[in-house]
């Protein structure tokens, strides 16, 4: 099934959708977004600011927000969070030593009241790598098992080979209809 058709089905109603894609520096947001997008992702560099990939098609709308995940620019992602439907948050699932830091900006985000009960996908991405760690022991050492004010769901995945981004984008529209 195609992502338009997969948006489609998200806000039947709607003719707009806001998406927000956050995590640190170097977890694979763009590459997600363009393989999503079925665009090339063999020259990827690092977002300086934001990405908006907008899809029109029939009438329907999807602006994707793809910020940054530098140190120095996390500090604007709240200026992001209106009216966002859906929050995806990445995380480099091969980078165990930034995974504490990746929770930390998790928590903060989720702490936030402009963000408050938006459905939530965790891409655990680089799936492909070997050094890789599982999504649910990712899910555990993240403490995402304590999220009670939101659905969310972590879905193993990889950005260069597409593996799990389809899955994870159905689960997402089939919990923001809701």
């Amino acid at each position: 099934m195609g992502l338009l058709n997969i948006l489609k089905k998200m806000k039947k109603d709607d003719q707009e959708a806001r998406i927000l894609v956050l995590g640190l520096d170097n977890a694979g947001k763009t590459t997600i977004l363009k393989k999503l997008s079925e665009e090339d992702i063999s020259h990827i560099m690092p977002t300086q600011g934001f990405n908006i990939k907008s899809i029109m098609q029939d009438g329907f709308k999807l602006n994707v927000w793809d910020i940054g995940g530098q140190k120095a620019i996390r500090p604007y992602w709240s200026n992001y969070f209106e009216n966002t439907d859906a929050l995806v948050y990445v995380i480099d699932s091969s980078d165990r030593r930034r995974l504490e830091e990746s929770s930390a900006e998790l928590r903060e985000l989720l702490a936030e009241d402009k963000l408050g009960g938006t459905p939530m996908l965790v891409y655990a991405n680089k799936q492909d790598l070997l050094q890789a760690s599982p999504a649910d022991e990712i899910a555990d050492v993240m403490g995402l098992a304590s999220i009670t004010d939101r659905v969310w769901t972590i879905q193993a995945c990889s950005a260069k080979t597409g593996e799990g981004l389809q899955e994870g984008m159905e689960w997402l529209i089939g919990n923001c209809q809701k």
